[in-house]
């Protein structure tokens, strides 16, 4: 038997008759640390280092019987390599949430499982979901688990967890394009009639060509950036 310790922020991944205390886990001397942490629920890219008998090993150490394994969360705010993301089908009001903010979030609502894994790691985008199955699946890179049920949480939870640098209204919350800013002569055929009396300010996608202004939603979306800025 090996026993794992988990921390109050992993419990949440264990089954409800084991979140007090530690886990035991039956152990042939073969299983690895990570295929031990996995198969109690935990994902690995929400371990930030595993420590056996008071030594820090890697995920593919064999333990013995009867070691004591404590499994830490990922230190925060997590370093990587760069801060793009690909979101599964679930996130879409969390996906158009960070491309508000400027930040490279990759999104379709079509995407199966082995395409969200193909275009996070072709693409070296950390996967974020809310599927612990997904996360565990072996030909992933790189990925995240999001805490929280509603858009506010989520987008809290992967700003405290990546830092990722912020660059408001800069991308299209459609597709993710970068946003160049138009003259409003050069859209005014395409603009409804309130539109082109009230505003003077446009940016237009240079991906899709969406044209955007500070219209009746700007208040609600600027609390928005004024939170994450925060």
């Amino acid at each position: 038997m090996v026993w794992l310790r988990f921390p109050d922020e992993l419990r949440m991944f264990l089954a409800p008759g084991r979140r007090d205390g530690p886990v035991p886990m039956n152990h042939d001397g073969t299983a690895s640390l990570g295929h031990l942490v996995e198969s109690a629920g935990v994902p690995l890219t929400e371990v930030g280092a595993m420590v056996v008998n008071g030594r820090r090993e890697p995920s593919w150490y064999r333990p013995s019987a009867g070691d004591t394994v404590d499994v830490l969360p990922v230190r925060r705010p997590q370093r990587v390599e760069s801060a793009r993301f690909v979101l599964d089908v679930h996130l879409g009001t969390l996906a158009r949430r960070l491309r508000l903010l400027g930040i490279d979030a990759a999104y379709r609502n079509d995407r199966d499982d082995d395409e969200l894994i193909a275009q996070a790691n072709a693409e070296r985008r950390i996967l974020l979901t809310r599927d612990r199955g997904l996360l565990c699946r072996r030909a992933l890179s790189s990925g995240a688990y999001v805490r929280g049920a509603r858009p506010d949480e989520q987008l809290a939870d992967v700003l405290e967890r990546f830092a990722p640098p912020l660059s408001p209204w800069t991308r299209c919350t459609a597709c993710n394009g970068l946003l160049s800013p138009v003259a409003k002569t050069d859209v005014e055929h395409l603009l409804p009639g309130g539109t082109r009396r009230c505003y003077d300010t446009f940016a237009r996608c240079q991906s899709c060509g969406h044209l955007y202004w500070r219209g009746a939603h700007r208040r609600h979306l600027e609390t928005i950036v004024e939170r994450a800025r925060r």
